[in-house]
């Protein structure tokens, strides 16, 4: 009985055992994956080399920002009196002339109301409009900011650890994001003296005791070479590329 049960038992043994081809075919698999990783892998370091290496020529080639605008000179059309705005006529994107008549103030003096002109103070676009016809207005109340459109120029803000780099005269590449594919060219014309923070509305001071460090930006003034037609509008965003020869 013993050994019945011992040649019963052989052929199950046999039979979970792997063919040899099944093997041989797991084995082929396995080299192919480990291939195909391998290429994979040396695809990975070539493009990443690609790109570090792309990287080191442009900034040895240029001072880079994309921490820029389209600016221009303000124009402020402020309240010359005190009183009651009345007439106001402009709104986003007007055109102004200079002495242009804009609106008028009523102001309250008893049973009188004179009314003062309101006036573009030169010629410019309408960028901010403040002025609401009925509303009571103080004397210097700011109504509208407008800007020249044929004076626009760009304000690129520049890392500090990069801004002895930076020089009037240099030749800058301007690349605005409204307008892709119609690139523009400049020169630095400005270089201000603080960095941009020292400048902002609220101060950077710190009360909590814990200090850290930020790198600062400088405002870089770049004179725009020919606006090729284009629509430029304060507040556009562009990519600024200063040549470092």
């Amino acid at each position: 009985m013993t050994e019945q049960t011992s040649e019963a038992v052989q052929p199950s043994q046999t039979e979970s055992e792997p063919p040899i081809e099944t093997a041989a075919r797991r084995r082929s698999v396995s080299r192919r994956t480990k291939i195909a990783l391998t290429v994979i892998l040396v695809v990975a370091l070539v493009a990443t080399g690609g790109l570090v290496g792309s990287w080191a020529v442009n900034d040895s080639l240029y001072v880079s920002t994309d921490n820029a605008q389209i600016d221009g000179v303000q124009l402020l059309v402020n309240a010359p009196a005190s009183g009651t705005l009345v007439d106001w006529s402009v709104d986003m994107g007007s055109t102004l002339t200079a002495g242009q008549e804009v609106g008028r103030i009523a102001v309250q003096a008893g049973y009188m109301q004179p009314q003062v002109t309101v006036r573009s103070p030169a010629d410019g676009t309408i960028a901010v409009n403040n002025g609401v016809n009925g509303a009571f207005v103080t004397a210097g109340t700011q109504l509208a900011i407008a800007y020249d459109p044929s004076a626009v120029f760009v304000t690129a803000r520049v890392d500090e650890t990069k801004i002895n780099d930076v020089h009037l005269g240099q030749v800058v590449d301007i690349a605005v994001d409204a307008f892709s594919g119609k690139p523009l060219t400049g020169r630095v014309v400005g270089i201000k003296t603080g960095a941009a923070g020292v400048f902002s509305l609220f101060g950077q001071s710190n009360t909590t005791g814990n200090f850290q460090k930020v790198t600062q930006v400088i405002p870089v003034k770049i004179a725009i070479d020919d606006r090729s037609g284009l629509d430029l509008v304060p507040g556009m965003n562009i990519t600024a590329k200063i040549h470092r020869s």
